[in-house]
C-alpha cells in the first residue's frame, strides 16, 4: 500500500464506521457486534457529558458559575427569543442537553484516535429526530391536535391552492429535520476530509511540503471554532423550528 492509499484509508477510516476502534496506528480494538466505533463515540460522549453535568459544579465554585453562565446563554440567548418565555424556560434543560451532547461529539472526534461520531449522517440523524419529535408529539401535548392540524392551513387561502400548500407545509416538518442533520453531518465530515487532506500531503512528501504544517495547525484551530459553531446552530435552528410549530400563528 502507497502512501496515498494509506492516507486515504485513514481519513475514510476517521469519518466512517467500523466494526473495529483503531485507537493508535495498528492498534486495534474489536468491538461486540451490537457496537460500532461510532456507537462507542456516543455513549463516551453521553457519560463526558453527563460527568461534566454533575461532577464539574462540585469541584469548584468557578466550574459551577461557568455551568451556571451557560445555560443562562441557552435560555435568555436560544430559548426565550424563539420559543417565548414559558415555553422557552420548558425547553431550556433539552436546548443545553442538545448543544453539550454535540459539542463534545464535536470536540472528541478532534482527538487523534478518536472516531467523529457528528460525521456520520445516522448519528445526526437521530439527534434530528429528537427536534422532530418534540416538534410533532411534544406540540400535539402542548397546544392540542386540533391546532396543531390547523397549523398546517394557511388563513385566507383558496381552497383549491389548499391541497398544494398543505403537503408542502406538513412536509417541512421532516424537510427542516433533514437540513438540521445534514448541515451538522455535511460541515463536520467536510472539515475533517479537508485536515487529513493537508496532513496527507505533508506524509506524502515530506520536508518538501513542511509549510504545510502551519496550514494543518490553523485548519485544526478553525475545526475547533466549527465545533462549537455547529453545535450553537443545531441548538439555536432546532429552537427556532419548535417556536415556529408550538406558536404557528408569530
Amino acid at each position: 500500500m502507497n502512501n496515498m492509499d494509506q492516507v486515504m484509508r485513514e481519513a475514510f477510516r476517521h469519518v466512517g464506521n467500523s466494526p473495529h476502534w483503531e485507537i493508535l496506528p495498528r492498534v486495534s480494538l474489536n468491538l461486540p457486534g451490537f457496537l460500532s466505533a461510532h456507537g462507542v463515540a456516543v455513549i463516551i460522549a453521553v457519560l463526558l457529558t453527563l460527568l461534566i453535568a454533575v461532577v464539574l459544579p462540585r469541584i469548584s465554585k468557578k466550574c459551577k458559575v461557568l455551568l451556571e453562565l451557560f445555560v443562562l446563554f441557552v435560555r435568555d440567548g436560544i430559548a426565550l427569543p424563539n420559543i417565548g418565555e414559558e415555553d422557552g424556560r420548558r425547553m431550556t434543560p433539552l436546548l443545553c442537553s442538545l448543544f453539550s451532547f454535540i459539542l463534545v461529539m464535536n470536540l472528541t472526534g478532534l482527538i487523534p484516535g478518536f472516531p467523529a461520531a457528528t460525521a456520520n449522517l445516522g448519528v445526526t440523524a437521530a439527534l434530528a429526530s429528537v427536534t422532530l419529535l418534540v416538534m410533532t408529539v411534544g406540540t400535539v401535548f402542548r397546544i392540542g391536535a386540533k391546532k396543531f392540524l390547523m397549523s398546517f392551513v394557511p388563513s385566507g387561502v383558496p381552497w383549491p391552492i389548499l391541497f398544494i400548500l398543505v403537503p408542502i407545509e406538513f412536509g417541512g416538518l421532516f424537510i427542516r429535520s433533514f437540513a438540521l442533520a445534514i448541515r451538522l453531518f455535511a460541515n463536520v465530515f467536510a472539515g475533517h476530509l479537508v485536515l487529513f487532506s493537508v496532513v496527507g500531503v505533508i506524509v506524502i512528501f515530506g520536508a518538501r511540503a513542511a509549510p504545510l504544517e502551519l496550514m494543518a495547525v490553523l485548519i485544526y484551530m478553525i475545526e475547533v471554532l466549527v465545533a462549537f459553531l455547529q453545535a450553537y446552530i443545531f441548538t439555536l435552528l432546532s429552537a427556532i423550528f419548535i417556536g415556529q410549530t408550538l406558536h404557528p400563528a408569530h
